[in-house]
């Protein structure tokens, strides 16, 4: 078997020595889409993680698996290859914990202010008066989080806002998430009423640019807001536009392009953290990954 890696660079210092019982494996770091086909011409086998598989990848190759090093799978055409006969696995659940515990470090890293603070520490506060520094921030406790989105991460984020003394209110954007536990309520009701907004659904026709001007002009002054899903659920222009008119606070660890273009507005706006998509990349994650990875390859040979 031949075994190919075409963005290694994106699972960062695992091991891939384990592979080589498997047959002969190559590792590329990075794979830009002219690379592709040559480099994929003779492989039984393929991993990536954001190179895209489309229809005329698939027909110009003998790949016989694509394994995506990732939950999502919207970088592979699952119904063409479904009609070639080529098996697509993903790897399912194994960030989940990474995910959750970075959405309490964006919402709490917004929320109390820790980079202002920082920043505020090392350069000034050597010279203040007084022994503190006054800026508004608020606690948790008795306030309504959102959750876009209650899946497993989202179930995760809502026990422990739960834990905080947070109440917790939810939205499916699919429409068949029921949770007893929690209250579901429509979109435009969650925005309104919530201090702490934070999404966890996956990119889809439901999804796409769910959150656009109308939307976000919804949400209350002095809230927070954290996308921890997927990029093109929030449109950026439209947040852009939302954050010079309203005091809204906004954690991002994903964005419509990434990397986020140079000239975003979202670099330059104070009311923003940003984190280089990197929610899901905690050395247990991404053992977890690999060992999935290592698994579903093992399964596909020996079957």
């Amino acid at each position: 078997m031949k075994i190919i890696f075409l963005d290694a660079l994106t699972l960062g210092d695992v091991d891939f020595e384990r592979f080589k019982k498997f047959g002969d494996v190559e590792i590329y770091q990075t794979t830009s889409k002219e690379e592709v086909f040559k480099r994929i011409k003779n492989a039984d086998i393929i991993v990536t993680n954001k190179v895209v598989i489309n229809k005329e990848i698939m027909d110009n190759s003998n790949i016989k698996f694509i394994q995506i090093a990732a939950t999502g799978m919207n970088n592979v055409d699952l119904e063409y290859a479904k009609k070639k006969g080529i098996i697509v696995k993903n790897i399912a659940g194994y960030s989940t914990n990474a995910v959750i515990q970075h959405t309490f470090a964006l919402v709490l890293g917004v929320l109390n202010k820790i980079c202002y603070f920082n920043e505020y520490s090392k350069n000034e506060y050597p010279n203040s008066k007084i022994f503190t520094h006054i800026q508004n921030w608020f606690e948790i406790k008795g306030k309504r989080w959102g959750i876009i989105g209650l899946g497993e991460i989202g179930k995760g984020v809502a026990k422990l806002a739960k834990a905080f003394g947070a109440e917790v209110i939810y939205y499916s954007t699919s429409g068949k998430n029921k949770n007893k536990e929690y209250k579901g309520v429509e979109l435009d009701e969650l925005l309104k009423t919530s201090k702490i907004i934070t999404i966890h659904a996956p990119l889809n026709e439901n999804t796409k640019n769910l959150l656009n001007k109308n939307k976000l002009s919804l949400i209350q002054d002095n809230s927070v807001l954290v996308n921890v899903g997927r990029g093109g659920i929030i449109n950026e222009k439209d947040l852009a536009d939302i954050l010079d008119q309203k005091n809204i606070f906004v954690g991002l660890d994903v964005f419509e392009k990434e990397p986020i273009n140079a000239d975003s507005p979202l670099l330059r706006s104070n009311k923003t953290l940003l984190t280089p998509h990197v929610a899901w990349i905690s050395m247990e994650a991404r053992e977890k990954l690999m060992d999935g990875i290592y698994e579903n390859i093992k399964k596909f040979i020996n079957n």
